[in-house]
């Protein structure tokens, strides 16, 4: 379980081919100083585990279905991803519920300035867009992010600083995939209340 609050830009070492149709990631970050073997860490907001902790360097294999339902594919050396260490008990949740299962990728379709703030427009798909409400949460390339208006076809978020200085968001321009995840809470409530 992640809160979306992202906590660094990784610069990707390598992504090589491994097995069939998979892929290794490998990263480094002085965050994954810490990390073990076993442990989860959100990368772009997908759930990887880490395989190979080497200091500040660490590995994730990425399975065939990763490589086609996320931008995870899209990476190079050089690329730069988003990164969280998985929840603590003792964490504060200052995010939302974000548990890195990427429903599918959208596209930037505007990010840039807009007088004096920075506005993200993102393409999505209708299944994705029934769970986004105005005011509600999206993950974004695992950035717990507020939606300020639904948008035809996707929908719209205001960037604070903050946000562009921590994260790799940066780097994003429009006819880019982003990684989406829908609010969870939101899931189980179509489900128990049968519309799924």
């Amino acid at each position: 379980m992640f809160t979306g609050l992202v906590q660094g830009a990784a610069k990707v070492l390598t992504i090589s081919p491994r097995d069939k149709d998979g892929a290794r990631l490998t990263f480094t970050h002085p965050l994954l100083a810490c990390a073990k073997t076993g442990d989860s860490i959100a990368t772009n907001g997908c759930c990887l585990t880490v395989v190979d902790p080497q200091g500040e360097q660490a590995s994730f294999d990425l399975l065939a279905e990763t490589l086609r339902l996320t931008n995870l594919g899209d990476l190079r050396p050089g690329s730069v991803v988003n990164i969280e260490p998985s929840l603590l008990p003792t964490d504060r949740m200052g995010g939302h519920f974000v548990t890195g299962h990427i429903d599918g990728c959208g596209e930037v379709l505007f990010f840039g300035q807009d007088g004096a703030d920075w506005r993200l427009d993102i393409k999505a798909s209708d299944t994705f867009l029934r769970h986004v409400v105005r005011k509600g949460c999206v993950a974004v390339d695992g950035m717990s992010l507020t939606v300020a208006d639904v948008i035809p076809g996707g929908f719209r978020i205001w960037i604070i600083p903050h946000t562009l200085e921590v994260t790799n968001l940066s780097d994003r321009k429009a006819g880019d995939r982003v990684n989406l995840e829908s609010d969870l809470l939101a899931k189980y409530a179509e489900k128990l209340l049968g519309k799924a």
